[in-house]
Order: structure tokens, then C-alpha cells, then sequence
């Protein structure tokens, strides 16, 4: 195995660890799924031979090095299969979300000329089609390939084929070419750590995607610097993949930390049953976003609402002790007192460890929360009953991550913790946070002004978020740049504190401050249809949609009291004066949401214009 020093810095390929696994550890069960409700998992060598014949039929439909692909699928073991037969023979991967509408992937696979798609099922060929049927479509791209083909029999014969069919195309060529193997040999050993392997097109929260261009160096060094930073190196990796694995959290941690760690990455069968499959893995490691960690903890808490007097009992105080003892091992770093230890030694054995044993979670050693801020009031949840959460800082073209809590450490409130081992880090006149790291990717694809915009001559990132310096070399994320306020006296307000705030509420499931050169803040409130609905039901309040819930009095004056309890905890400056309830779920589709669930704040005034006017009256 590679040692230390290589692998932070990054000198290695992603196709060379999977060889090297395929060599270390071949028998050794590498992926696992389930299939008609059975697990079943696949080797070290089995994953690196599918990998192999992909290269290989890639090879023989003509694509070469620097030649670009899509893949547009749910989480499936295909998805490494073609992600890595693609990097062998130097073909660049562009991952393409789930949820993403057909001119979204026709902006993603046309801006990239992708000559090849691989897909998930027929809902995601379907919007390849038509991708390529409207507008001006997608001249580059010449074969399809899907994972399951079911509904698809009888469309144009040859479009799409199974991806089995990539598969058989590779060998093919191995039986007609004898130096076919030899010949993936040599280029999988030509492949040099920076050259670009994979393609992460931003969220575009401001504008259109750009095409992250990120290496070999920027993954591997990624994963690797994490694991150290959170004493994992030497520990079990098991984990269940969810995530869309074209974000750059779920392919470094699912994809590269598994080359790296070894062990076994398990699909989930969708993401509606990754609690349930959390529970029949027992993984090791658990990546989850904010809503992953919230439903999580309202899933129990709910159950226990159902449970006798004794156990509530139980729970209530269980919970009140542990949250002293959280708050000790908070300033230190660890319990110091013995008197303390046993006491939450006494806790784990009445409550802790069966809440840990319901959620699936009981096994794992390092458990991260990443995509966006969570609640800090959910992430005391998990630390109190033993499971503490860890958090971090970085972008897609820092190759994920700069900063990460690290274990041990005293906690400090909305920390993203230290830079990781290999970063380097300033701040500028306005506190925006710079970084310079093995992990700084190497551009925008066909742009050069958003490239020189964020990356100077020299490395140097300019994240674009404004940060705190806090003791120790921690920061803490203030906002981005771009979405701080600025009302009409001049006050500079940072909005996602206050959105955070409101979104510890149990019923809140988004929210927007707005006052961009008003008076005063606003606020655009989306509740949680699931934990409002259950509260109505309680009440004995009638609806039938999510549009007649928000309209309910008695669900004003809810949120109201939620935004009441907010503005308490910030100046008057900051108070959230009004507020409107959305009468529909915030959607990808309709262009609200990023793919990654992030609010489009460059359409709010577009979007939200009648609730704005309910707010502020017709004029600023």
C-alpha cells in the first residue's frame, strides 16, 4: 500500500488503488446490494474485472483518452463499474443527478460533448432522448446504455442498448485483440494523478453550472486527508451509499475512501428506506446530509411519543442528564471526570444503547454531516446519547473538503473545525476565506473567465463564504459572500444564522430571510408537511393537501410562535417581521432547488414576487 506521505499528497490514480485492492484483497466482498430482498455482495476482483470489460468495450466503441462520459443513475453497483472503466482508459466521468430535469442534462452532457451516456433505468434514458431530440440536442453523443431495461424493449431498435451489451462489446475485443489486456495495463500505469478524471458540474445557485475539472491528486488527497484528521485510517470502513454519487461528498467518501480503506460499500435500494437499510448493515461510516440526521432523530422521538409513561420517563430524563454531560465533554474534549463516565456509562446501558441499536448506527466509529448546515440542536441530539456528529468546510473545487472537526477537541458552537493536514489558508479584507491544497481542482471546463475568477496563478482559492477565526485554527461559516443582506440602513445581516435558527424548529422545513434594500427582514417559511400534518392530526384540524395545511390559522399562528422564539435570540435589526407560509413544497423541477436542495436565491425576487408583495406592499 501506498504510504502516508504519497497518499496525502495525493500520488496515486483512482484505477491504480482499485488494481491494487483487486491484487490485496480480491476474494474480499467489495460492493453489496440488495437483490429480490436478499443482500448480496460482490469481490474485490469481481469489481475490478466489470471495471475492466467496461474499459475495454468503451475502447472498442472508439473513445479515447480525454473523450467524456455521463452517467445519469440511482446508486447502483454499474455506477462504479462504468465510473471506473472509464478513468482506466483516461475518459473523463460527468455525473448527472437523479433528479435533474431533461434540459439540465442536456446543458450538462451538451456543455461537456459527452460522446456516451450510461443510464439508470427508463425514467433517466427517457430525459437522455429527449435531451436529444429537443432544441438543439446533442450532437456528441452516440450510444446509450442502461442498467435496467425494463420498459425499454420496444423502443428504437440500438437506442438505448443494456448496459450488459457495454459489457459484451469489451469482450469482444479481448477475444479479437490478444494484446487487448496488456494494452489496458500500460494505460492504466500512463495515467498520472493530475490528470482530470471526473467532472462535477456546481449547484448553480447564481447561474448556470460550471464543469468543475478535479484529478486523480484532488480526490485521492481528499478522502485520505479526512480519514486522517479523523484517526480512521486504521479503522473498518463499511458504509451504505445514497447520496448521488456525481456529488463530490458521495464519490470521495463511497467511491475513493473505499479504495483506499478497503472494506464494503452497500446500496441503499432507495432514498425512502436508508434508515431501515442503515439498520440491516450496521455500517461503520455514515455520511448524511442535515434532513438524513433530522429524520433520524424526529423518527424517534416520535416513537417514543407512542411509548408507555415508564420509557417516556426514562427517555425525558435520560436525556435532560445527557445533555449536562454532553455540555462537560464539550469544553474538554472528552469526559475527564471518572464520576462522569460512569454516569453516561449507566445512561448507554438504560437508553443510549438501544437508540443507537434502532437507528443502525451502534457500529460506527465516524459518522459526518455534509451538503449544507444542520440544526445545532440536532447535532446535540447525537452527541448526547454518544454518537457525536462531525462537521466540516470545503467546496467541489477544493476537491470537498479543507476543514474538518477532529476528535478529542473542545467544541466550539458552529465550528467547521481545523484545516486538514496539506491546506493552507488566509483571510481576506472582508473575512472571505482563501485555501491552497492538493485538493484545488484545476478549473472550469471551457471557461477561463469563471476559472481566473475563483483561481489565482499561484493556487489559491477564493471560496466566495465569510468566515469567523476561531481559538485552535477553527473557523466557522458565517454566509456566502453573495447572500449577506443589506437592508436599507446599511446593515450588513448574515441570513443563514437566522435561517438556521428557524429551521431547528421540528415543523420548519425551509426558510428564506429576505430584505435586500428593505426596512426590515422577511421571511418565506416552507413547514414540514410530515411533523405539521402529524401536529393537525392531533388537534383534530382538518386539510387535505399541503396547500390547506399552510392555510390552517391555528399553523400561522404555529410558525409564529417559532419566528416569536427566534427573534428573541437576535437584535431587533435581525427579527424576521413578517413572514409567509409557501402553499407548495420548494421543488428541483420547478427550478427553485438546486440539485443538491439548495434554495436559488437569484430567483427569489422572480419566483416569490406575490409572497414578497404580501410581505413588503407593492414598493421597496
Amino acid at each position: 500500500m501506498l504510504e502516508h506521505a504519497q497518499l496525502i499528497r495525493g500520488e496515486a490514480t483512482m484505477p491504480g488503488l482499485l488494481r491494487l485492492r483487486a491484487k490485496e484483497r480480491g476474494s474480499q466482498v467489495a460492493l453489496r446490494e440488495k437483490i429480490h430482498g436478499i443482500w448480496q455482495g460482490r469481490t474485490w476482483l469481481e469489481y475490478y474485472q466489470t471495471a475492466r470489460r467496461v474499459a475495454h468495450g468503451l475502447t472498442r466503441l472508439g473513445l479515447q483518452r480525454g473523450d467524456r462520459i455521463i452517467i445519469a443513475a440511482e446508486d447502483v453497483p454499474e455506477w462504479f463499474y462504468a465510473d471506473l472503466g472509464a478513468q482506466m482508459i483516461g475518459v473523463q466521468v460527468v455525473g448527472i443527478y437523479p433528479t435533474n430535469p431533461w434540459a439540465e442534462v442536456q446543458y450538462i452532457a451538451g456543455h461537456c460533448q459527452a460522446r456516451l451516456a450510461v443510464t439508470g433505468d427508463q425514467e433517466q434514458t427517457d430525459k437522455v432522448l429527449d435531451a436529444m431530440r429537443e432544441g438543439n440536442g446533442l450532437p456528441h453523443l452516440q450510444h446509450i446504455f442502461c442498467v435496467d431495461m425494463k420498459g425499454l424493449r420496444r423502443y428504437e431498435a440500438g437506442r438505448p442498448h443494456a448496459f450488459e451489451h457495454l459489457l459484451e462489446l469489451g469482450d469482444q475485443l479481448v477475444a479479437e485483440d490478444p494484446l487487448a489486456e496488456r494494452r489496458l495495463d500500460d494505460q492504466i500505469d500512463a495515467l498520472m494523478p493530475d490528470d482530470v478524471n471526473i467532472l462535477v458540474y456546481t449547484s448553480g445557485t447564481t447561474g448556470p453550472p460550471k464543469g468543475a475539472m478535479l484529478t486523480h491528486r484532488n480526490f485521492v488527497y481528499g478522502a485520505y486527508a479526512y480519514m486522517v484528521a479523523r484517526q480512521m485510517t486504521d479503522k473498518p470502513f463499511e458504509s451504505v451509499c445514497y447520496l448521488p454519487l456525481c456529488h463530490v461528498a458521495e464519490r470521495t467518501y463511497s467511491t475513493v475512501q473505499h479504495l483506499i480503506a478497503g472494506g464494503c460499500v452497500n446500496f441503499a435500494e432507495s432514498v425512502d428506506t436508508v434508515a431501515t437499510n442503515i439498520r440491516e448493515i450496521g455500517p461503520t461510516f455514515f455520511l448524511g446530509v442535515p434532513r438524513i440526521w433530522e429524520k433520524l432523530q424526529q423518527g424517534f422521538e416520535f416513537r417514543m411519543k407512542d411509548s408507555g409513561r415508564v420509557q417516556r420517563w426514562l427517555y425525558r430524563v435520560g436525556m435532560k442528564r445527557g445533555r449536562v454531560l454532553s455540555d462537560r465533554r464539550a469544553e474538554k474534549g472528552h469526559l475527564a471526570s471518572p464520576v462522569d463516565r460512569l454516569e453516561f456509562g449507566l445512561w448507554y446501558l438504560l437508553l443510549f444503547r438501544n437508540m443507537q441499536r434502532h437507528m443502525g448506527l451502534n457500529r460506527t466509529h465516524t459518522r459526518m454531516c455534509g451538503g449544507a448546515s444542520v440544526s445545532p440542536e440536532t447535532l446535540k441530539f447525537f452527541d448526547i446519547i454518544g454518537l457525536p456528529v462531525g462537521q466540516g468546510y470545503g467546496l467541489t473545487e477544493a476537491g470537498g473538503l479543507a476543514f474538518v472537526q477532529v476528535p478529542g477537541r473542545p467544541f466550539i458552537r458552529g465550528s467547521c473545525g481545523p484545516a486538514m493536514e496539506g491546506v493552507e489558508w488566509r483571510l481576506g479584507e472582508d473575512n472571505e476565506v482563501f485555501v491552497r491544497s492538493p485538493g484545488v481542482f484545476r478549473g472550469y471546463l471551457f471557461d477561463d473567465k469563471g476559472t481566473n475568477d475563483i483561481l489565482s496563478a499561484d493556487g489559491w482559492i477564493a471560496t466566495g463564504d465569510i468566515v469567523e477565526k476561531h481559538d485552535g485554527g477553527e473557523i466557522a461559516v458565517v454566509d456566502r459572500k453573495k447572500a449577506i443582506i443589506i437592508t436599507s440602513g446599511g446593515k450588513n445581516i448574515a441570513p443563514s444564522e437566522i435561517e438556521n435558527a428557524i429551521k431547528d424548529s421540528p415543523y420548519v422545513r425551509e426558510a428564506i430571510v429576505v430584505g435586500e434594500g428593505r426596512k426590515f427582514l422577511g421571511g418565506l417559511v416552507q413547514i414540514d408537511f410530515d411533523t405539521v400534518g402529524r401536529w393537525a392530526a392531533e388537534r383534530d384540524l382538518q386539510y387535505t393537501t399541503y396547500k390547506s395545511l399552510t392555510l390552517l390559522p391555528e399553523v400561522i399562528e404555529l410558525v409564529q410562535g417559532v419566528i416569536n422564539e427566534v427573534n428573541s435570540r437576535f437584535a431587533r435589526v435581525e427579527n424576521v417581521r413578517r413572514f409567509v407560509l409557501l402553499e407548495k413544497e420548494l421543488d428541483h423541477d420547478d427550478g427553485e432547488l438546486t440539485a443538491t436542495q439548495k434554495v436559488r436565491r437569484g430567483l427569489i425576487n422572480k419566483k416569490f414576487a406575490r409572497e414578497l408583495e404580501i410581505i413588503y406592499g407593492s414598493a421597496p
